[in-house]
């Protein structure tokens, strides 16, 4: 192959006719020795086409992420799979940190991807000269070169970003010699204010960033050093931006370096200040630089960073993430005393003149609003805006400062009613206002001198913006309403006011972001006022079917939270129009997944869409006439999502159908039956947790269809099989074991020809290697729930088995292994099944086999163990259910005085604090203690497992047979019946046992009156026969 002719296969690649073509040769030739080295050669020829060379590296990178690192082959058998051969990687390493430097930027964004992948896998083994050639292009004086040279640095040290101060060594060695070099450049470049100057500038800033995110290396950065650093970040930020980057628009303003590398040196003091700087908030490890950081930064960085929150109260631009990042700063810097100094005389004119600006509705906000009302509905309620918008910054400091520092609170809210008490107050000034008392919302309800004045505000000021010309101030009004949704209403009638203001939003604005806020404050008013359930309750339909049409129209997931709320308080208004929803969700669901744009956005609307169906069908589960229409619907999502392979979906589809086969399972549904089936073979091994409701519901429903046809059987045999045998990780093969046990408790006496298959496979897996005891105890819970099954029949298979690696007879292993393991069986069900199979062993007939002998005084010893825990359990049940029942206790009302601080306090958080020593344990310190943790270790909190949840008949309530009483018949039974084998059995109790058995008789006599007793009273109570009563009682002589 010659470099022409790969030039000519890549350029055809970008043609739509030739594509399919061309990349079938690439992937023949691919496998080449030399063929990558042959790449980089293309990439970085200037007399080749861009587009041609934009197509060669990015087929590079997905070389180097796939198959860099060295794989072996999963089975001995198996070829072994490509992986580039070591002279083209040995050549790549060689010519791609050149190629960086050299490349334009739109090749070299997809190298440096290269470069994160080589270092990931070669760095420092067999790449340690990736150090030498960064330290050596960084000596040169071509500023273009030093922008390649510290992309690959920043990538050097993200590999590492994330990594603890032990794994850092070989970066931390690198960084020794680099760091040191890299702060002189640093330096220099500060004497130059062109834009190439400040490009390196920023790449170093990055770097730096990445270095610290996560861990300060102090030994790396000494004190003296990180002053130093201090001071260059400092200067960035106080650095005058150029005047021709003031005649930008804004746009490209915020893209330009000189803003970006401000936004990094912010990134850096806010990520420092707040991880490592703020006493009482950081590891041991960080305690005393962060008191010596504190003191020593905090006046000088304050300085610059309220030096740009002045230029934006003097309306100069400040880029969004710098304003964002410098607001951060301060909401740090609020908690202690030392630098709430400097900050207090600043603060009130902060509140009013960045803070409050940045909350009004601005003419962005209006532009976006009129343009494209969807866009702007998404960015209001995107989250991850949240981490980036000064507007939210602005949110959380306001906040902060309110909770936190003595007067802002009533200065805040002094000057808010200043501005919505002005005559001439223009509605976006009224937005600011009402935005502001909003977010102190909580505050406010909780500090005993607003919380009666809340309501007054609410109708004098907040009312009458339902009826603004400004859609805007219509979404604020709903908004705020949302925000003071816990209210005591004094007055009903503002209440009912307050709801019908907001339906009127919701179902006749104009205006679509003003009904998405309307459904979000009309669902929490509905959910925290309990008068507002029964007001809403004639307008649920109306309420409900406008809900969808927004939905659909703005496919916001959270207005499908908002939908799954309303459809739980309305169960029964929702039931007349459940199929005719379900349609409109379904709907929208094949809008949603079936447009071009796969956004994460519409991932997450979509789930909730689903999300949203699957409450319907719970709630409907009891309604059959309904289910059956709802079933029809949702079989086209089901149909869509698993016929087409949509595997993000697979979770909430196996939820759906669990749905549908909770009550009743359909001859639709034994289709989908087969369905999951296919699925489960094509790609379903990862999901296999997920589709173990539904498989349970199949076998336990509608029992009597499950086995009418082998096929079904067969199914469910074969996945169990496959995942037991496919090594998938021991959570999904004890699920595999469970469902066994299911089948054989659920159809007793009914699948005779399937024991042998079900024992062979339980035990199969327990002769390899097993790491934890619940698949352990799975697997043996199938054999012993054959031995309740059919005791012959078992021993019949153990005695005709033979396994692998093994000559001792298969029943004896299996007896000693479940006497071993009698501890780990947790739970009511496990130790359910464990006493009725140890009974059903100990109930064999006098010809018993040598294996049963052999354990015989252990057999009673392991009993009363189980019965000691089973009683525990049944105890954490009750307590449990106790819990539930009494629901949760209210809130005691909390004043938010009491944390509020004078000016020379610290404000410490206890939960953040504690949280980060917890964190530190486990990063560091796992061994600490962990003696005493394990003496403390309680198994009480393990009592309910998570397969507990599939229920068999066993745990059913009115399951006929008792454990406490099979207990005492049997032992009963034995001491007439077989009195040698029954003093064998009992022979060496000890005292404590023979007590623990007279409990444990004393219960069996317990639970059956108690079982008697609830049986009469459910035929109708005791029925006596003597009714007369004496016309007189003689209570004297």
């Amino acid at each position: 192959m010659d470099i022409p002719k790969l030039v000519e296969i890549l350029r055809a690649t970008i043609v739509p006719s030739q594509r399919e073509d061309a990349e079938a040769q690439l992937f023949q030739i691919h496998k080449i020795i030399g063929f990558a080295p042959m790449v980089i050669q293309i990439i970085m020829a200037d007399h080749i086409d861009m587009p041609v060379r934009q197509a060669g590296v990015i087929y590079l990178k997905n070389m180097i992420t796939q198959f860099w690192q060295p794989r072996e082959a999963d089975n001995s058998r198996d070829p072994v799979p490509f992986n580039i051969h070591e002279q083209d990687r040995a050549e790549i390493r060689n010519a791609i940190i050149e190629a960086v430097i050299e490349a334009p930027d739109i090749i070299r964004v997809q190298l440096v991807v290269c470069i994160n992948n080589i270092v990931k896998h070669d760095f420092p083994g067999r790449w340690p000269q990736i150090v030498e050639k960064i330290s050596l292009y960084l000596q040169y004086t071509d500023y273009r070169t030093w922008v390649g040279a510290l992309m690959c640095l920043h990538q050097l040290i993200k590999n590492y970003e994330y990594k603890n101060l032990e794994e850092r060594a070989p970066l931390n060695e690198a960084l020794e010699h680099l760091l040191p070099m890299v702060y002189e450049r640093m330096v220099h470049l500060l004497q130059d204010t062109s834009e190439l100057s400040v490009l390196c500038q920023k790449m170093i800033l990055k770097a730096f960033y990445a270095l610290t995110q996560y861990f300060l290396p102090q030994d790396l950065i000494t004190r003296d050093a990180f002053g130093l650093w201090m001071q260059v970040i400092r200067d960035v930020i106080d650095r005058p931006i150029p005047d021709v980057v003031n005649s930008f628009d804004d746009d490209e303003k915020a893209e330009s370096p000189y803003w970006k590398s401000k936004k990094w040196a912010l990134h850096i003091l806010t990520r420092i200040f707040e991880r490592y700087g703020s006493p009482g908030n950081v590891t041991k490890d960080y305690k005393q630089f962060s008191e010596w950081y504190l003191k020593t930064f905090s006046g000088g960085i304050l300085e610059v960073v309220l030096k740009l929150l002045d230029q934006y109260r003097q309306n100069i631009y400040v880029a969004p993430r710098v304003l964002q990042q410098s607001i951060n700063y301060l909401k740090t810097a609020v908690a202690h005393a030392h630098s709430w100094k400097f900050l207090k005389p600043h603060m009130r004119q902060i509140v009013s003149d960045v803070l409050f600006p940045l909350m009004c509705h601005t003419k962005e906000d209006s532009e976006l609003w009129e343009e494209d009302p969807i866009e702007y509905i998404r960015l209001k309620f995107d989250v991850f805006e949240d981490f980036v918008s000064p507007v939210a910054a602005a949110q959380v400091l306001l906040h902060t400062v309110c909770l936190k520092r003595k007067d802002l609170l009533q200065a805040t809210m002094e000057f808010c009613m200043s501005v919505l008490v002005q005559p001439g107050a223009e509605a976006r000034q009224k937005d600011g206002a009402l935005h502001m008392v909003g977010t102190l919302a909580d505050l406010l309800l909780k500090k005993k001198v607003y919380k009666d004045q809340v309501e007054h505000v609410l109708t004098s000021y907040v009312f009458p913006e339902f009826q603004s010309t400004e859609g805007y101030m219509r979404a604020r009004a709903c908004w705020v309403l949302h925000y003071f949704c816990d209210v005591n209403f004094r007055n009903e009638g503002n209440l009912t006011r307050a709801l019908e203001l907001t339906q009127q939003c919701l179902v006749q604005d104009k205006d679509l972001p003003v009904r998405v806020e309307a459904a979000i404050a009309l669902q929490v008013l509905i959910t925290s006022q309990e008068k507002a359930q029964v007001l809403m309750e004639p307008h649920v339909k109306v309420i409900i079917l406008e809900l969808l049409k927004i939905i659909r129209e703005t496919e916001n997931d959270d207005l499908t939270n908002v939908m799954q709320k309303l459809v739980c308080t309305y169960s029964e208004q929702v039931a007349p129009i459940a199929v005719e929803m379900t349609e409109h969700l379904a709907a929208t669901f094949g809008q949603v997944i079936q447009s071009d744009e796969g956004t994460e956005e519409k991932a997450v609307t979509a789930m909730g869409l689903l999300n949203t169906i699957s409450t319907i069908l719970t709630v409907m589960e009891d309604q059959k006439d309904i289910m059956a229409q709802l079933e029809t619907v949702v079989l086209s999502v089901v149909g869509l999502i698993i016929q087409n392979s949509v595997m993000e979906f697979y979770e909430e589809v196996l939820s759906l159908v669990y749905s549908l086969t909770c009550t009743n399972v359909s001859a639709n549904m034994w289709q989908v039956y087969e369905l999951i089936f296919e699925m489960f073979q094509k790609d379903g091994y990862d999901y296999f947790i997920d589709m173990m409701p539904a498989l349970h519901n199949y076998i336990t429903v509608d029992t009597s269809a499950f086995l009418s046809n082998p096929r079904y059987m067969e199914i469910m045999y074969t996945i169990c099989k496959l995942v037991l045998k496919s090594d998938p990780g021991e959570d999904p093969e004890s699920h595999a074991a469970k469902l066994l046990e299911v089948i054989l408790l659920q159809c007793k006496g009914l699948v005779d020809q399937f024991v042998p298959l079900f024992v062979e496979l339980a035990l199969e897996r327990l002769t390899r290697e097993v790491k934890t005891s619940e698949l352990r105890t799975m697997c043996l819970q199938v054999v012993i729930a054959a031995l309740y099954y059919n005791p012959a029949l078992l021993l019949e298979t153990l005695n005709n088995m033979h396994l692998p690696n093994t000559n001792e007879p298969i029943l004896s292993q299996f007896i000693r292994q479940w006497i071993d393991d009698t501890d780990c069986f947790l739970g009511v069900h496990d130790r359910k099944m464990c006493i009725l199979g140890l009974c059903t062993l100990m109930d064999t007939p006098s010809n018993r086999p040598e294996a049963i002998t052999a354990v015989a005084q252990q057999l009673i010893s392991s009993l009363v163990l189980l019965f000691e825990g089973l009683k525990r359990a049944y105890a954490n049940r009750a307590l449990a259910e106790q819990d539930d029942s009494e629901g949760e206790e209210e809130e005691e009302e909390e004043d938010i005085d009491a944390v509020i601080c004078e000016d020379d306090d610290d404000v410490i958080e206890e939960d953040n604090h504690e949280y980060l020593e917890a964190l530190e344990k486990s990063i560091g310190g796992a061994d600490v203690d962990a003696e005493e943790d394990d003496e403390d270790y309680d198994e009480d909190g393990l009592e309910e497992t998570q397969l507990e949840t599939y229920e068999t008949p066993l745990d059913e309530e009115d399951y006929p047979v008792d454990e406490f009483a099979v207990f005492k018949h049997t032992l009963e039974k034995l001491r007439v019946q077989d009195p040698g084998w029954y003093n064998v059995l009992t022979c060496n109790l000890k005292a404590d046992q023979v007590k623990v058995i007279q409990e444990i008789y004393t219960l069996a006599d317990q639970r059956l009156a108690a079982k008697t007793s609830k049986k009469i009273e459910e035929q109708g109570g005791y029925v006596f026969t003597n009714t007369s009563v004496p016309p007189a009682f003689n209570f004297g002589n």
